[in-house]
């Protein structure tokens, strides 16, 4: 089976991490510093905090947004659900706009519809890698004072007119699955350039408690600790962060490959009525997550169906997330957007990652090709 997705782990990558499993520290410690500051570089942002996965990544976001109780936060439902819980975890209430069908990210034309008295973020979602339309969405977030949370699980090393993904709004957040850009085993990162909100998530990641004499509303002796708000175990190891230190100066090679199988794609595809392939925002470069085609509608699971039975590890990314039964059941079942689900009921994600070889490219192309001519 070729899989949609695959880590690429090389003997410098274990080395790096056998080496910290030899050292003093294991959990959270001085490669974890390392960590941040070698993405913070790579991005260009100020400030990082390390985390123990992407989905605490964004509840630690909008915890140091001040989500709460009463609170609505739009993104978009073609996407992860957990893209969604972080506002739930904090008490807020998500409301989902709809995409936009070419470049399946969030429509910015139903931002601006759904925004209330409640409304207090924006979480944008770079689907598959393709940086939303950040302007636009940053124009409105300024004539409504919202904060916007970038949500970029796909997106470490995609590019916004010039600049990467990271930098260009309160929050950013990044995944280090094993199928995203560079991984960690789990683990991700949150982005920011304001020091406050830096300061309230290296906090939370830890239970909210510190021993720093200037947060403490006093001191016993030098054992001393207090906890200041309810936060939560959410560190990463130093075993994880030696193998996200190794893997960051790969990045932009993992990156070429990524591009350089989509050309591939885009050409075997081009002359196919029966396939849209992806559509790429001018002024941005995609990091290329994903590579989600659309296939005709009535024929999408016998095709699903057929290329798994044929050994190409496809998948959906994704089923929107108001359509889960637990948002059924709470408040969602009236809920519909058109595009998204006209966009969901024709993907398909092909196989796309650095350690894919040119003969299983090829496999996967004459594969798709050959069961689309038979159903």
């Amino acid at each position: 089976m070729i899989p949609y997705g695959r880590q690429t782990i090389e003997d410098d990558d274990i080395q790096a991490v056998i080496e910290v499993l030899k050292s003093d520290f294991l959990t959270t410690g001085p490669k974890s510093t390392e960590f941040e500051e070698a993405v913070k570089s790579y991005t260009g942002s100020r400030y990082a905090v390390a985390i123990s996965n992407g989905t605490s990544a964004l509840h630690a976001a909008c915890y140091a947004a001040g989500i709460g109780p009463g609170d609505e936060v739009i993104t978009t439902p073609l996407t992860f659900a957990a893209s969604a819980n972080c506002i739930l975890y904090c008490g807020g209430t998500p409301v989902f706009a709809d995409i936009d069908s070419k470049t399946y990210n969030i429509d910015p034309a139903d931002i601006e519809r759904k925004i209330t008295a409640k409304t207090k973020a924006i979480i944008p979602v770079h689907l598959a890698g393709q940086p939303c339309d950040m302007d636009h969405i940053h124009e409105i977030a300024r004539r409504h004072h919202l904060l916007v949370i970038e949500d970029g699980a796909h997106a470490l090393g995609s590019v916004y007119k010039g600049r990467k993904i990271g930098t260009l709004s309160d929050l950013t957040t990044f995944s280090f699955h094993p199928v995203k850009p560079i991984t960690t085993g789990e683990g991700g990162m949150i982005m920011t350039n304001h020091e406050d909100l830096y300061q309230r998530m290296l906090l939370f990641r830890s239970h909210c408690i510190t021993r720093d004499p200037k947060l403490m509303t006093r001191s016993d002796g030098p054992w001393f600790y207090q906890q200041l708000d309810l936060g939560y175990n959410y560190r990463i190891t130093d075993i994880q962060c030696a193998l996200g230190i190794s893997q960051m100066k790969k990045l932009d090679r993992f990156l070429a490959r990524r591009k350089e199988l989509v050309q591939n794609y885009n050409e075997a595809f081009r002359d196919n009525k029966d396939i849209i392939t992806p559509y790429q925002m001018e002024g941005t470069e995609s990091g290329w997550h994903l590579y989600i085609i659309q296939v005709p509608h009535h024929d999408r699971k016998k095709v699903f169906e057929q290329l798994r039975e044929k050994g190409i590890g496809v998948n959906v990314h994704y089923i929107p997330v108001y359509m889960h039964p637990y948002y059924q059941s709470h408040g969602y079942e009236k809920v519909h957007c058109k595009n998204a689900e006209e966009v969901y009921s024709h993907i398909i994600s092909l196989p796309l990652y650095p350690g894919l070889t040119d003969e299983e490219q090829s496999r996967v192309i004459e594969t798709v090709q050959e069961t689309l001519r038979q159903v």
